[in-house]
């Protein structure tokens, strides 16, 4: 276990009422699993995957990331923990338009302050892993939509983080470069990352170990051998 959520729950004020973004919650991720978040947009999936990421603070409950209480932490000290434990896929890619894919992939060492020839060797190899190194001169807008998932994909993974948190990484991509995203994702946990998932696509549960399913910010977790694959 990497990161534990106990009975955690996000509020906000709107005005003088309180939206319950997601209800009181418990989860695990856990090295070498791929969890799968599953539900409809606005249904709290989002909210989860932010807390387990150090994006936001649950109003109420504990986070627990490689054994330290996250609301005993400065907010250097989160940032510190979002930049070396934790790498991020989004929907959108994210990448830096003027950089190259090697650049991208190697802007997060360089803010760990690492040496280049450090950052050259950790960014030669996250690029690998991805089969990317042959495009590693290319702008994003010369990549197709798969290939720049998979350069978001080398740079979650370059700093070497023990989680990995993906919100709708296949949405924007076509049924090919889905399936060698979903791939690579599950590699990385087969590799000992705990990997999280954030998708309303039930098609991707095939690729899962494990899936919790959030309804208007209520989680429930799936019996996984029961669902559609």
């Amino acid at each position: 276990m990497i990161a534990k959520l106990e009975n955690a729950n996000k509020l906000y004020q709107v005005g003088e009422q309180t939206v319950t973004a997601l209800n009181k919650t418990s989860l695990e991720l856990i090295e070498g699993e791929l969890l799968l978040i599953i539900g409809p947009s606005g249904s709290g999936k989002t909210t989860l995957l932010s807390l387990l990421g150090c994006l936001i603070n649950p109003t109420e409950g504990k986070l627990f990331i490689d054994g330290q209480d996250i609301g005993k932490l400065s907010a250097n000290e989160m940032a510190k923990i979002r930049l070396d434990t934790i790498g991020f896929v989004f929907q959108q890619f994210n990448l830096l338009a003027p950089l190259t894919a090697e650049a991208n992939v190697a802007f997060p060492l360089k803010m760990q302050k690492l040496s280049g020839s450090v950052i050259t060797q950790k960014t030669a190899e996250a690029l690998e892993k991805v089969k990317m190194s042959h495009r590693r001169k290319n702008l994003p807008r010369t990549l197709s939509g798969g290939e720049q998932q998979r350069i978001a994909i080398a740079r979650a993974l370059v700093t070497n983080p023990k989680i990995v948190l993906c919100d709708e990484p296949t949405a924007s991509l076509d049924k090919d470069s889905l399936v060698i995203v979903m791939e690579e994702l599950q590699a990385l946990a087969r590799n000992g990352k705990a990997v999280a998932v954030v998708t309303h696509d039930p098609r991707l549960t095939k690729y899962a170990d494990r899936a919790v399913e959030v309804k208007n910010g209520v989680m429930n977790v799936l019996d996984i051998k029961n669902l559609e694959h």
